[in-house]
């Protein structure tokens, strides 16, 4: 189908044969060049049930949708999901992802791809809405991350599934109750004499049993996940830091801080410069990265040179220079047109001249009756200043009209163990580019501070930790921290020649 979408999956009634043949139509349409071929045998109708499943939260940003999924359970095998969708045309790639620790950061884990699609126009109704998943998740939250390209949001309602049933055998030699025990994940797991028998087990008879609804042991005290989490580290010295903000909690426990774009645009790219700091201690901490955008308003100034009637050119402003922005989307008024479009900065070099830096470019298109979506540019590369330009050559053609502009940044979060202290306020740190990465014990409990229950925490207003002649020379931009420094420089020698002159000669 245009667009990529594929339905590669041909179901038949179950049967013994010893040949198979597939005939495929070819008479209204290209041949399709088939590589290979995969016999999938279907599970027992048995093996598995419904799985109820919830919407956490929802997240968008200009084509893509990231929905997170509330499995109810932990250590669950997926048959496959299902979208429940009232749309009645489309055709979406869907990622199914899961939070996994890997190295010292938590990051989302492709687990499946699937393309799901509804054709109901004119009498003709097909659709494949399931993605096969077919794999054990350790976690209680899976990701659907919907690319939706240059089409709106696909209005998903609601997401169901079937997992596959998983079975207990075991050898009852005597008849009465026997109690099943779960929800100890300290304790390791059992070594019995009975897999090497596997194969012969599967073959044996056995009766089918159902326990009672699950109850809670009366002696049981919840072992606290991260107690062995120590909440200090060591101690640090922060006077190489320029920059920090208060953090404000609310609760005690695991805590989540969503990095904004102040921090980006004076922390390392990496981040790793960052520190959470109490009482002259650091509180260790993880990084989660995330798929979910942020945006950011762009004011916008229209920047036409008379020299040059046919370009069209807006000047666009960041908050802050460097916020690691990945794209900048707009709308336009409904009308046809198609336009080649750049994005560009212009950055002060090495000599104090400035010059163009491309950052990214596109091909813009609007057909007559096209429903309305944004106008979307990827970035290759981060920008250096707080001013873009984004340009185009109109050509013969009247000028088109753009507004709208944001900005998106990709959002990391740190995750730490802490209490709120009313002695002792609780900092973040950054702006350091000489710091090293930390390297804190918590990265071997990261398991644990992802599945645990979180409590946002808040970032308050940035303060400059710099000196006064620094934080000017830091603020200004461009040229203009040249002329700061010249004007400085020669101020400076002239007061030394003044002084020459007023002090007493020597004969």
């Amino acid at each position: 189908m245009p667009g990529g979408a594929t339905q590669l999956t041909v179901s038949f009634p179950k049967a013994t044969w010893e040949f198979l043949r597939l005939t495929i139509d070819d008479s209204k349409t290209a041949p399709v060049p088939l590589t290979g071929a995969v016999l999938q045998s279907a599970g027992s109708e048995s093996a598995v049930e419904p799985m109820p499943i919830t919407i956490k939260s929802r997240d968008e940003s200009p084509g893509h949708t990231r929905i997170a999924l509330n499995l109810g359970a932990t250590n669950l095998t997926p048959a496959f999901l299902r979208i429940e969708t009232s749309e009645p045309l489309f055709t979406r790639t869907i990622t199914i992802a899961t939070p996994a620790v890997t190295g010292d950061d938590i990051i989302e884990q492709p687990i499946a791809t699937a393309v799901v699609y509804r054709i109901d126009v004119n009498g003709k109704n097909e659709s494949y809405l399931d993605i096969p998943i077919e794999t054990h998740i350790r976690a209680r939250e899976l990701l659907l991350l919907v690319t939706n390209g240059d089409s709106p949001a696909l209005n998903i309602s609601g997401v169901g599934g079937q997992r596959y049933v998983d079975h207990l055998m075991f050898l009852a030699r005597d008849a009465g109750r026997y109690v099943l025990l779960s929800g100890n994940k300290q304790c390791a797991p059992p070594n019995y004499d009975l897999p090497p028998l596997a194969a012969e087990l599967k073959r044996a008879a056995a009766m089918e049993l159902r326990p009672s609804s699950v109850s809670a042991v009366p002696d049981y005290k919840p072992a606290d996940n991260l107690a062995a989490l120590s909440l200090t580290g060591a101690t640090i010295d922060v006077s190489p830091w320029k920059f920090r903000k208060r953090v404000e909690l609310s609760g005690s426990g695991a805590q989540q801080i969503e990095v904004d774009s102040d921090v980006l645009a004076r922390a390392t790219r990496d981040l790793k410069d960052v520190r959470v700091v109490r009482d002259g201690r650091q509180i260790p901490f993880v990084f989660e990265r995330t798929s979910i955008s942020r945006a950011i308003p762009l004011p916008q100034t229209s920047e036409n040179d008379p020299q040059k009637p046919t370009v069209s050119k807006w000047s666009l402003g960041l908050s802050r220079p460097g916020i690691p922005i990945t794209r900048i989307a707009c709308t336009a008024p409904p009308g046809i047109f198609q336009r080649e479009v750049r994005l560009l900065e212009n950055p002060v070099g090495e000599r104090g001249d400035t010059y163009a830096r491309l950052l990214g470019s596109a091909t813009w298109r609007q057909m007559p009756n096209q429903t309305a979506h944004d106008f979307v540019i990827e970035l290759n590369i981060a920008p250096l200043t707080d001013t873009l330009i984004l340009e185009t050559d109109n050509g013969d053609n009247p000028p088109i009209e753009l507004g709208g502009f944001r900005a998106y940044f990709t959002v990391t979060r740190v995750i730490f163990e802490a209490m709120p202290d009313l002695t002792q306020p609780t900092w973040f740190y950054y702006g350091n580019s000489d710091a090293a990465a930390p390297r804190y014990d918590v990265n071997l409990v990261a398991g644990q501070l992802l599945s645990a229950e979180r409590v946002p925490a808040v970032l308050t207003i940035e303060e400059n930790l710099k000196s006064i002649s620094n934080r000017v020379g830091d603020t200004l931009t461009g040229s203009a921290r040249y002329i700061f420094w010249g004007v400085l420089g020669i101020a400076v020698v002239t007061l030394l020649l003044l002084i020459s002159r007023l002090l007493p000669k020597i004969e």
